[in-house]
């Protein structure tokens, strides 16, 4: 019996409908290589990076269940907010939190010891960019150990940090106190992103603990190993600043990182190397395998002419991946380059100048707006410390 075809014609309009429907998956499944001209990344990351209502068919389900439902909690030093205090306002968020809540904190410094547990998802902490809120604490290794020194530790998931300063307070380590090692930001949940943020200390400043991270236009300052973990993230126009002093050299990254089937690593792109001295390493071989990538990047004077550092163990030139692709400025000289230096071309560098590094398309998010949800509050946010008479905290929302 011959087979009988049936053909189904679909009208132009609807085809034309559907592919704009889907247009914007399409740019964003193609547009995820970073741009090499660093003035192109704002207009790049806006075409590529869209509000999640744009992307709702890309993204984590339950990540789009969550910022549809939208919560915002108002923290103030002075009163006028919902909470004094950063902790009281996380300590609202309830277990097992399933919607979006913004923690938005008013200017100045707040002293306390920060965790979000990892039963409080999408959680997102913001300030305002001209008048930063500080969270400052002196915790160290001596007292808490080393990855809970930190004053603030993140070990949620989908968390987002936004114009804010993190602060560890603890004095420079001097070499002869023991545990004096002191933690500004521990990030252990994944997939979190972090933008316009400061991150302050000496060694081991940030904790890039575990599992997929993200870092626009931040600044983390530190001396020895400060960055490290075993995460993996990407660190995008961020101004890494070293504070050598010439006495000891400075370590910027310590890549925790001991087998060849573990899929983690840091890259760092069209970013600044900055600070003071001349002896900073770029990253150091703590473990076996570390993989640090630094592309696009200018590195000062404050670069060590090697680079890198095996940590005494020749053992692991073989092992460590330590990369550069087409960096810039007097410390990416790479004549005098470690022997296990690898000098990338575009295909080697390829996989980590990309946003695909971290699978961002199904879950990195732009920063919010949040102007049109805060202008229906009446918020009377004052700083009355430094006598604001216009709300220049929140100059959107002043009534």
């Amino acid at each position: 019996m011959p087979t009988r075809t049936t053909q189904i014609a679909f009208p132009a309009t609807a085809v034309v409908a559907l592919v704009l429907l889907l247009l914007p998956l399409i740019i964003l499944a193609d547009d995820l290589q970073i741009p090499n001209d660093k003035t192109q990344l704002t207009a790049w990351f806006g075409r590529t990076i869209k509000n999640y209502k744009l992307r709702r068919a890309t993204l984590d389900p339950e990540l789009v269940k969550a910022e549809d439902n939208l919560k915002i909690i108002k923290v103030s030093k002075s009163g006028g907010g919902d909470f004094k205090t950063v902790t009281d306002a996380v300590n609202s968020v309830p277990e097992g939190n399933a919607g979006r809540v913004i923690i938005w904190i008013g200017g100045g410094v707040y002293e306390e010891k920060i965790k979000i547990d990892r039963t409080k998802p999408f959680v997102t902490f913001y300030g305002s960019p001209d008048h930063m809120p500080m969270l400052s604490f002196d915790g160290t290794a001596a007292k808490y150990g080393t990855v809970d020194s930190a004053s603030l530790i993140v070990e949620s998931h989908y968390f987002m940090m936004v114009n804010i300063i993190v602060i560890n307070s603890s004095p420079k380590p001097d070499g002869k106190r023991k545990g004096a090692q002191a933690v500004a930001l521990r990030i252990s949940g994944d997939k979190a992103a972090f933008y316009n943020s400061k991150l302050i200390g000496f060694q081991d400043t940030l904790c890039d603990d575990r599992n997929r991270h993200f870092f626009k236009k931040c600044y983390i300052e530190g001396t020895v190993d400060f960055i490290f973990g075993s995460g993996k993230s990407i660190f995008l126009s961020t101004e890494v600043h070293a504070m050598g002093d010439g006495a000891m050299p400075t370590v910027i990254t310590a890549h925790a990182r001991n087998l060849e089937s573990e899929d983690t690593g840091y890259s760092f792109v069209h970013c600044t190397i900055s600070g003071t001295g001349s002896t900073t390493f770029l990253g150091r071989a703590w473990m076996d395998r570390p993989k640090v990538v630094f592309s696009h990047t200018y590195m000062s004077s404050v670069v060590n002419p090697l680079g890198w550092s095996n940590n005494l163990h020749p053992d692991r030139d073989s092992m460590v991946f330590f990369g550069e692709y087409n960096c810039l400025g007097p410390g990416a000289n790479m004549s005098r380059r470690a022997k296990f230096t690898k000098k990338l071309d575009f295909n080697g560098a390829k996989p980590y100048i990309s946003l695909n590094y971290i699978r961002a398309s199904s879950w990195l998010l732009p920063p919010p707006n949040l102007s049109a949800h805060l202008l229906i509050f009446r918020v009377d946010f004052h700083d009355q410390e430094s006598g604001c008479q216009q709300c220049p905290q929140f100059p959107i929302v002043c009534m």
